[in-house]
């Protein structure tokens, strides 16, 4: 069985009083996955493509991307204490000490957010992409809310910080995690 053939892609009208419209601004759409488990925009025109284990949004059909964000979703058991005696940016340091890419180097500051219905965590690492010789960046978020703990990375090359770093900071301002969306009722007669 192919990739493609373990996912269902489903494209539907949000209905309006779920009111999540306004996560779109002018040239974005909304990308919503596991009926509601993460939420974000991202561009219009870009190119989703499921993968073994997540999901993979390029700026431009492969191999002419230039950028690729990578969804990947955790269903997390109840724990005793809660899942907030957990600290995000500690799992995120982990997440960068396990990373394949030879030296990587830490740039700037982890950024932390808790906002009223969620946590998160972010960073950057800077690289040297291996088979190209060139300068790249990753970023990577962590965030969690009701037993939910999506990773959103994105991997874009130095030299195109411009373009793609507004792209992250409107992923980053429009994320909803743990939604409980269910899908539209099929037309009537259909099952």
């Amino acid at each position: 069985m192919s990739e493609s053939e373990k996912w269902h892609k489903q494209t539907f009208k949000i209905p309006p009083e779920l009111n999540l419209e306004h996560l779109a601004k002018p040239g974005y759409q909304i990308f919503i996955a596991d009926r509601g488990a993460v939420a974000f925009s991202y561009p219009r025109g870009w190119v989703i493509l499921p993968a073994k284990n997540s999901i993979k949004l390029h700026d431009r059909t492969p191999p002419d991307d230039e950028c690729v964000m990578e969804v990947s979703v955790m269903r997390l058991p109840p724990i005793q204490g809660g899942w907030d005696k957990v600290p995000l940016e500690m799992l995120l340091r982990q997440t960068f000490k396990q990373d394949r890419r030879k030296k990587t180097t830490i740039v700037g500051d982890m950024r932390v957010e808790k906002r009223p219905e969620m946590e998160l965590a972010w960073s950057e690492l800077r690289f040297v992409d291996e088979k190209e010789k060139r300068p790249a960046r990753s970023r990577c978020c962590l965030s969690r809310a009701n037993f939910v703990q999506p990773l959103i990375t994105m991997d874009f090359w130095e030299s195109d910080i411009a373009q793609f770093g507004p792209v992250w900071d409107e992923v980053i301002r429009s994320l909803k995690v743990g939604l409980q969306l269910a899908p539209p009722a099929p037309p009537p007669g259909l099952n």
